[in-house]
């Protein structure tokens, strides 16, 4: 009875030992009497008891790292303080068992010592706006570094970077001074931008004023051109018209001679002291002003706007009968 319990816990034990389940992405290394015999991958796997023994547990999948936050001194002898996360995954699991110790701590020391070496060399304004080339450096250096380890380094990102209290204090009014500074540009282009605006809308409104008051003067001036060409026309029909009307009217001698003595009589009705009378009318004159000379009241006539007939009794010495020379009709009466 014993015999049986003993066989079928030895069983059990070698069973144990001999079959093997593999989870996904995940390795065995498994070692044959302390060396190195084979991988085995996802699945079931059967080694020999005693013989073989699984070395390590190998993960494939990307695996995270949190570097501690280090203490950096830049190129300006300031010292920072980096917090970095390094991203890897092992490519070649019986590398990263035999090469190397401790994978994780050697990539590790590996960020730390590369983190102070690039820092070191910048100032710190370029530290705090050039992390993704810090980023890339790094990933470059650990990459070629862990290459032999069986490990690829897919990205390096820095969490954060923490300058001094004092540092600190001094970026912030060196911030609040530039955004001073900045609004205060802004203010001024805008006031400059518009004090530019209100000239050239005051320039743009000058110009069409004078336009406006340049095409009315046109405008007006036509208008007045075209109402004195209307008029002239108007006129010109007028005489047109009367001369047409005179010549079916057939008028003689006579009717000529009184529509000339009205004419004369609204030409002396004016301001003038000289009239030239046809040399034709003075016939007409004569018997008209013996006529006048009857009916006129005995008072003392003005001389100015006086018709006098070339017959009349008056000296012709004394009132300064001309004929003019160039035209021998015309005679000039001067009061």
């Amino acid at each position: 009875m014993w015999f049986f319990v003993v066989l079928l816990i030895l069983i059990l034990i070698i069973a144990f030992k001999t079959i093997k389940i593999v989870k996904q992405a995940e390795v065995y290394i498994i070692e044959r009497l302390g060396k190195f015999y084979k991988i085995a991958d996802a699945g079931l796997t059967i080694i020999v008891p005693f013989i073989d023994h699984v070395r390590s547990v190998v993960s494939l999948k990307q695996q995270t790292m949190d570097i501690p936050p280090q203490g950096v001194i830049t190129k300006d002898n300031v010292t920072i303080t980096i917090d970095t996360v390094v991203f890897y995954k092992v490519t070649d699991p019986a590398k990263a068992v035999y090469e190397i110790q401790s994978l994780k701590k050697g990539i590790e020391y590996l960020a730390i010592t590369t983190i102070r070496d690039i820092v070191g060399k910048m100032d710190l304004d370029s530290t705090f706006s050039s992390r993704d080339a810090i980023n890339d450096k790094l990933r470059v250096i650990l990459d070629e570094a862990t290459d032999q380890w069986g490990c690829k380094i897919d990205r390096v990102e820095i969490k954060d970077i923490t300058p001094p209290a004092d540092i600190r204090d001094a970026m912030e009014k060196q911030m609040n001074a530039e955004r001073n500074k900045r609004a205060l540009i802004l203010q001024a282009e805008g006031e400059r931008q518009s004090a530019i605006t209100l000239a050239e809308g005051k320039k743009e409104a000058a110009i069409l004023e004078a336009e406006a008051d340049r095409e009315a003067r046109i405008r007006r001036a036509a208008g007045e051109a075209e109402a004195i060409k209307k008029v002239a026309e108007a006129k010109a029909e007028e005489v047109h018209m009367v001369y047409d009307a005179m010549m079916k009217a057939k008028p003689d001698e006579k009717l000529v001679q009184l529509k000339s003595l009205e004419a004369l009589k609204e030409v002396a009705n004016g301001e003038a002291n000289k009239v030239f009378i046809p040399f034709e009318a003075t016939s007409a004159l004569s018997s008209l002003g013996a006529a006048a000379e009857m009916f006129r009241p005995d008072k003392k006539r003005s001389k100015r706007n006086q018709i006098v007939d070339a017959t009349d009794n008056i000296d012709i010495q004394d009132n300064i009968i001309d004929t003019d020379n160039n035209n021998p009709n015309n005679v000039t009466i001067e009061g």
